[in-house]
């Protein structure tokens, strides 16, 4: 079979064209780029390995690197998109300057039936929505998001889903602690957990009223839940968090409800004469305590931070101004997913005036760059330093750099590009043992190259990019391209 529309986007694959030896037979006959090359799924998770070092692996760094990420484990029954994938989650501990690593699947319920079953049930999000099909129409697969909540991973899903939670130690599908439980079943990829009150800060959406649910889990278990007004079904990714308030969204980026009702067909249209629209809520507050600001329509998948400067709430985030879809024709039935993952952002500020009512906003830079964290420690906090991978617009979800940025001035401090071929994961902050200031500790993250199909953990100083990685951790086997990523610190866990 030839891979027409794969070949067009053969950047992601191997110069030498070669196909990774570990990636399962079944995707030679499915032309879909997102099934092949630096995004091909492995055939099975590893065991636990202890890593060969080059360089000097930093005996302050002490804690786990965990990616999740999409990995197929049946060949689609239909249109596959990139999101279907199985949740394959990676994890590389440190301590006393070594390494181990391994992998493991989130045990969801979607993937207990289709292993038992040993084939593909669910048809994926590009539909058509089969509302008979066990769990609902669309398998939750827990493959997007991880944070760390009462000594468990929890990984979530970007479509709102289950809280899987995960042993730390062993990645290991594990019964969730007695507060996780309290949780309500559909909870936002995009969560975050108050590093200095403990509270976890969610919100979940879906197709009917209410359209979005926000809530707080505090550390004692007491729940605050409120339904939130929306105008119709949204796709709202992330939230903005500060110690009095949270940032809701609502963007202009829905699809035909009358279409959907008919078909069953989600198609997302963008549009330019709709405000987007951000919603200022006290974290304990209700419906009726949400102060709408309206806003240049645009569309956001990633908070940078939020922090609060008197009566003004500032959030700094990755915007879109133009997610419309622009799909190629030759691509056939996958024009518009492919279409789709053309991320385009960049660094953006908002000040939202609780006082006045005003909102002030403007772009920081210019270049494409998506994904940031920042030091855990200052989530909600006016901070400066944040790190962001760099997309090249000729391979869409790929990372090919890191860049550190000054959110003072919006310059990049530093940055690293990788070699040709390789391309990187989401780059989470480790803080060094000790540490107090706000970049004092390592950027951790997967490479892969696409050269002889490697993969490695790299670890650089998070004060200085520019001097490359000061320790590779060889990993036993390919990672394929995921999505997000955390660092948890602490010993004891190697």
């Amino acid at each position: 079979m030839t891979l027409e529309i794969t070949q067009r986007y053969a950047k992601s694959l191997s110069p030498s064209g070669a196909r990774p030896t570990d990636a399962p037979e079944w995707i030679d006959a499915i032309d879909n780029p997102y099934l092949h090359g630096v995004f091909a799924p492995v055939t099975a998770p590893r065991a636990d390995h202890t890593c060969a070092i080059e360089g000097e692996l930093p005996k302050d760094l002490s804690g786990a690197y965990f990616r999740n990420g999409p990995n197929n484990r049946f060949a689609p029954k239909n249109r596959y998109h990139w999101f279907d994938g199985d949740g394959l989650v990676h994890g590389v501990w440190f301590e006393d300057g070594r390494a181990r690593y391994r992998s493991r699947y989130v045990s969801t319920d979607g993937a207990a039936i289709e292993t038992e079953r040993g084939e593909a049930v669910w048809p994926g999000v590009l539909g058509p929505f089969d509302f008979s099909l066990p769990l609902g129409p669309i398998k939750d697969t827990a493959n997007t998001d991880l944070l760390f909540l009462d000594d468990r991973v929890v990984a979530l899903w970007y479509e709102s889903g289950r809280a899987y939670t995960l042993d730390p130690r062993t990645l290991e599908t594990v019964p969730a602690t007695a507060r996780i439980e309290g949780l309500p079943r559909r909870i936002s990829a995009h969560s975050k957990v108050d590093p200095h009150t403990g509270d976890f800060v969610f919100f979940n959406y879906g197709n009917e009223a209410p359209f979005m649910q926000y809530g707080v889990l505090r550390p004692d278990g007491e729940l605050h839940l409120t339904d939130i007004t929306l105008p119709g079904p949204r796709r709202p990714h992330d939230l903005g968090l500060t110690p009095r308030y949270s940032v809701l969204h609502d963007f202009p980026v829905f699809f035909d409800e009358a279409l959907f009702a008919k078909t069953g067909k989600r198609i997302p249209l963008f549009h330019p004469d709709v405000p987007t629209r951000y919603g200022v809520v006290p974290r304990f507050g209700g419906d009726a305590d949400v102060k709408w600001f309206e806003c240049e329509p645009c569309y956001m998948l990633h908070v940078v931070n939020c922090w609060e400067d008197g009566d003004k709430v500032v959030m700094i985030g990755c915007r879109t101004s133009d997610p419309t879809l622009r799909p190629d024709p030759r691509d056939g039935k996958i024009a518009a997913m492919l279409s789709g993952l053309k991320l385009q952002a960049n660094l953006y500020r908002w000040t939202f005036d609780l006082a006045t009512g005003a909102v002030e906003e403007g772009p920081l830079d210019d270049e494409n760059a998506e994904f940031p964290m920042i030091h855990d420690r200052w989530i909600g906090q006016q901070n400066r330093w944040a790190y962001l991978s760099r997309i090249p617009y000729e391979i869409p979800a790929t990372f090919d750099g890191l860049l550190k940025y000054d959110l003072a001035s919006g310059d990049v401090a530093s940055r690293y590009d990788y070699a040709p071929g390789v391309f990187g994961s989401e780059a989470a902050f480790a803080p060094r043992d000790g540490g107090t200031e706000e970049d004092d500790g390592y950027l951790v993250t997967i490479a892969t190259d696409t050269n002889d199909w490697t993969s490695a953990c790299l670890v650089f100083d998070a004060k200085d990019l520019t001097s490359g990685p000061r320790a590779r951790v060889r990993l036993p086997g390919r990672v394929p391209a995921g999505f997000h990523s955390t660092f948890v610190a602490g010993r004891g866990w190697y």
